[in-house]
């Protein structure tokens, strides 16, 4: 709607006082002429905006001016005091000022809007952790967010999952995200970009010194292609037909969602009173042959046919190491 993007183009100026149509226009996905037209609309409506022409030159707000968001919507007052992300605002340790702040927002709307969004935050819970999975250490994450955005490099205390031991290296931070309840740090270093999981920092110290950052970053992009290498780097999914007990088929659901590719759960294919037919697809073979082990012969593997050899040959291999050493005799009276 138009009336959001004229609050998000005097929000963004409100900000930085002064910015070109063609960066409004990127911001917000439109074109250069929208933008004058919303710039014109605004000047209309009393709002001190203009625009300059010129090598120097852009759509400029006077210095001083706020907005007034005594005119916030139920819906826009829900959304902000029921925010989902205050569990994130926590672990960043941004959890006391996000208070602050919405107590300072809340003080300046009617109370009608301000007993609608409390009725909202009272029955809305968001818990982030998977099921069956430890909760993250993130403890490093205030101190890696306040280096990041003092733009300060940092040298890390890292343990390392492939190498198993704790690594010391300074890096450039350049992000964090939130990927599926776990938190990553996007650095560099040796000027190449990696992820590190936070949970894995041990220690992080912040030096003097500012961190290199390219200026053109784009931290959603630069993330896509660092997951996207680390898919390729795994070994290659595993498309599978299993057939499973009915009493334990939830339970198989629960113990595999996390170890599926993403976006996907397991598919009923058929069911009747002795067995339920799955379509599965795990991220990681040796995953599914521990998953599938583990039931027993409450789960049979249907197709592929070569999967079903290496849980032959698994099964083996454990009857092997766990069979007694010596013969056990049989008890004489």
């Amino acid at each position: 709607m138009r009336a959001d993007r004229l609050l998000q183009v005097l929000l963004l100026l409100q900000r930085h006082e002064r910015m070109s149509a063609r960066e409004l226009g990127r911001r917000l996905e439109v074109s250069r002429r929208t933008i004058q037209r919303d710039m014109e609309a605004l000047s209309a409506a009393g709002v001190p905006v203009y625009t300059e022409r010129g090598r120097n030159g852009g759509c400029v707000l006077l210095p001083g001016y706020r907005a007034d968001v005594s005119e916030l919507t139920p819906r826009e007052a829900q959304a902000l005091f029921a925010w989902t992300g205050r569990a994130v605002m926590g672990e960043l340790g941004l959890d006391k000022a996000l208070r602050s702040a919405m107590g300072k927002l809340a003080s300046t709307l009617p109370a009608e809007l301000q007993d609608d969004a409390e009725a909202l935050s009272g029955v809305v819970v968001v818990d982030r952790r998977r099921w069956f999975s430890e909760t993250e250490d993130n403890d490093a994450l205030p101190v890696l967010r306040q280096a990041v955005v003092a733009g300060r490099r940092i040298a890390l205390a890292y343990r390392s999952a492939s190498e198993g031991k704790t690594q010391r290296r300074t890096v450039d931070p350049w992000g964090l995200v939130e990927h599926a309840g776990r938190w990553y740090l996007v650095a560099a270093y040796k000027g190449k970009p990696k992820m590190y999981r936070v949970s894995r920092v041990e220690r992080v110290d912040v030096l003097e010194e500012p961190a290199t950052k390219p200026d053109n970053l784009d931290l959603k992009e630069e993330w896509r292609r660092l997951r996207r290498g680390l898919e390729q780097t795994m070994p290659e999914a595993t498309e599978m037909r299993v057939r499973v007990r009915p009493d334990l088929a939830q339970r198989l659901r629960q113990v595999s969602t996390s170890l599926l590719t993403e976006g996907q759960r397991p598919e009923e294919i058929e069911t009747d009173d002795e067995w339920v037919q799955l379509r599965m697809r795990f991220r990681v073979r040796q995953a599914a042959c521990a998953v599938l082990l583990g039931f027993g012969n409450g789960v049979e593997v249907l197709e592929p046919e070569d999967l079903r050899h290496d849980l032959t040959r698994l099964a083996n291999e454990v009857i092997e190491l766990y069979k007694p050493k010596d013969p056990i005799q049989p008890k004489t009276k």
